[in-house]
């Protein structure tokens, strides 16, 4: 299914000096180097004034100093993806890609996601917040046979476990709650995993075409996100034609309830049983390495990876923009 993107032309030279911001101090640290060195080659490939920022490495005030008018924001996980960074960037007035403040801090927080997205009739899987391996065994009675242990602001499944006996539950808790203090244990939906990716804003937000993923024994985790090429992807994603329309304006509702803008990628479920959607998260700065999934939907509309990039690039904005100077 065409999502109705197009290729459009840009003034490159309009875009000023940008900063691709790549790695941080969180602990997708790596993918996020891997990501924003594509962006950068892309950017100046299509001719951008494009340069690479760390901010593990740099003062993010430099970005004011040495004249940057835009970030492409590159980064993954937490001091990145959860709203900090981005209120720097309000705070030096340069417009970045991606949503804003709140909708960057709350779409890193599971529980809240899910609080907000139950509040407004989106499915989701259940759910329960755990304290202690005690509760996660509680949470495991009260779920059912199988459940996903994970950390709430965390990602790329680091921290993540499958948790299909008693006795794995406090292994899982051990794991999660290393990652972050914050853990929640989730049902698990047992069917196909699906992404689907949503490029713009408000009314002008279009889904892009779902990806069905299938991983080895169904276990699509970071080493079989970013490093093997075992993980199948298809796209067209081999489902009925109006299933994947109904699960594209799930995840639209998703995305406009969060007030995301620019971009951002959803991950489904679908029951196997019963055909039924689940929303599990919203990722905001998406991976955009040879094996994400972002780019790989766009190609499916016609859109390059560096066609992308300068799109998105071009969308950089800012919540307060007269205090800003784009």
């Amino acid at each position: 299914m065409n999502a109705g993107v197009k290729t459009v032309n840009i003034d490159v030279k309009a875009l000023g000096k940008v900063a691709v911001l790549m790695g941080g101090r969180s602990a997708e640290r790596e993918v996020s180097l891997m990501s924003g060195t594509g962006v950068l080659a892309a950017l100046q490939s299509k001719g951008v004034d494009a340069h690479a920022f760390d901010p593990a490495e740099r003062d993010l005030g430099d970005l004011k100093r040495e004249g940057f008018a835009r970030c492409f924001i590159a980064l993954h996980g937490r001091f990145g993806e959860d709203g900090t960074v981005q209120g720097a960037l309000e705070l030096l007035g340069i417009p970045y890609t991606g949503p804003g403040v709140m909708a960057s801090a709350v779409a890193m927080d599971k529980l809240m996601t899910k609080r907000i997205w139950i509040a407004e009739g989106l499915s989701t899987p259940a759910w329960r917040q755990v304290h202690s391996a005690e509760e996660t065994r509680a949470a495991f009675a009260a779920l059912g046979s199988h459940m996903i242990v994970k950390p709430v602001r965390e990602g790329s499944t680091i921290g993540l476990s499958k948790v299909l006996t008693l006795a794995e539950c406090d292994a899982a808790y051990a794991l999660a709650s290393g990652q972050d203090p914050m853990v929640m244990c989730e049902q698990f939906i047992a069917g196909d995993e699906v992404t689907i990716p949503v490029l713009g804003t408000g009314a002008e937000a279009r889904a892009l075409p779902v990806i069905r993923i299938v991983a080895p024994d169904g276990n699509y985790d970071y080493q079989h996100k970013y490093f093997t090429d075992d993980t199948k992807y298809l796209v067209p994603c081999g489902l009925p034609e109006g299933e994947e329309a109904a699960i594209q304006a799930l995840v639209l509702k998703a995305f406009r309830t969060l007030d995301c803008r620019g971009w951002a990628r959803a991950d489904v479920m679908i029951d196997g049983r019963t055909r039924k959607p689940y929303l599990l998260e919203i990722n905001t700065s998406p991976g955009m390495t040879g094996h994400s999934l972002v780019p790989m939907s766009a190609r499916a509309t016609g859109l390059s990876y560096e066609d992308l990039c300068l799109t998105l690039l071009a969308s950089a904005a800012l919540d307060n923009p007269a205090n800003g100077q784009g």
